[in-house]
């Protein structure tokens, strides 16, 4: 749109109105509301230009996707009281169906959107994770859920003596098998088809990650996924949880808010605290948790803990 227009340099009202095919003092309405946030600057000519903010968010990969999805959780959110409610169908469960169901149940076309869209964010979501998360030491590394292997390309390459384990949905892993192969990883990483719902999880990692996972599901099913994972891991093996979280105590923007309605949006999960994901892992028999200090909440905070050795 605008803002990719931008990119070639500043532009006048008028020669952007003619290019959207808006009217001239529509345009320049708009113009100024990317200035109010501070999307955009206006020059001395009156020729607009990107701000420092607006071309970090076109150069983020996969934001620009995300922020055009979220037409389906902005139709749920028009009616707030229907959404707290519960009981119809919305927008975002037609859209994420993928949360309902188990292997054999997701359509391939909508496995591919959700692996696309899940790849694109997953870029910033790896980079935050690998900041809090400390691999050192990790062998083989089991991730699950993992989607088309973006979390697990950044780690192996952080951790090149590593190699690891990929386990979803059967009809994701074809994303992942194109993914690992352009980063030319294939042969570090096995791919797994399954669903943790009704299948145990592959043994022999000595770490197991959860990356945007948990606050799909509700308790019984992180409960029920938390106890295979503690089952898989050998005595001293490692778990490690990435996701947004609420705050507690002390409720948070992006996780109280944002990811608490989206969640609610989708039919199913939740987003926990960092103090409620932890006692779900001790009650897997986990212990020595660690949470660490987030650099960017809005993206992913983290969890760390291990099997008792």
């Amino acid at each position: 749109g605008i803002l990719r227009s931008l990119l070639e340099g500043p532009e006048s009202v008028s020669g952007l109105a003619i290019r959207a095919g808006i009217s001239p003092d529509r345009m320049a309405q708009l113009l100024r509301a990317g200035v109010a946030l501070r999307l955009l600057r206006r020059g001395s000519r009156g020729r607009y230009a990107l701000s420092r903010r607006g071309a970090a968010l076109l150069g983020v990969p996969g934001l620009e996707a995300m922020i055009r999805h979220n037409r389906a959780f902005y139709a749920d959110m028009a009616d707030p009281v229907a959404l707290l409610r519960g009981g119809g169908e919305t927008e975002l469960q037609r859209f994420w169906p993928y949360v309902q169901g188990a292997a054999g149940e997701v359509s391939e076309d909508v496995a591919a959107r959700y692996s696309e869209l899940m790849a694109l964010s997953q870029v910033l979501v790896a980079q935050d994770s690998l900041r809090m998360i400390d691999m050192t030491g990790v062998a083989r590394l089991l991730d699950v859920g993992g989607g088309a292997g973006v979390f697990l390309s950044h780690v192996l390459r952080a951790c090149p003596q590593a190699r690891a384990d990929l386990f979803d949905l059967p009809e994701v892993l074809p994303a992942a098998e194109a993914h690992l192969a352009q980063e030319g990883l294939t042969a570090r990483v096995t791919l797994y088809p399954g669903s943790f719902r009704s299948e145990p999880l592959p043994r022999g990692a000595d770490a197991v990650s959860l990356v945007r996972v948990l606050y799909d599901h509700d308790d019984d099913t992180v409960s029920a996924l938390l106890t295979k994972v503690h089952d898989a891991l050998p005595p001293g093996g490692r778990l490690f949880v990435s996701e947004p979280m609420a705050g507690g105590d002390r409720p948070e923007r992006s996780g109280d808010i944002y990811y608490a309605f989206y969640t609610m949006a989708m039919g199913a999960g939740k987003t926990r605290s960092a103090s409620e994901i932890a006692g779900l892992c001790r009650a897997a028999g986990f212990e020595g948790i660690r949470i660490p200090r987030a650099p960017r909440p809005y993206i992913t905070s983290a969890l760390t803990c291990v099997k008792r050795a």
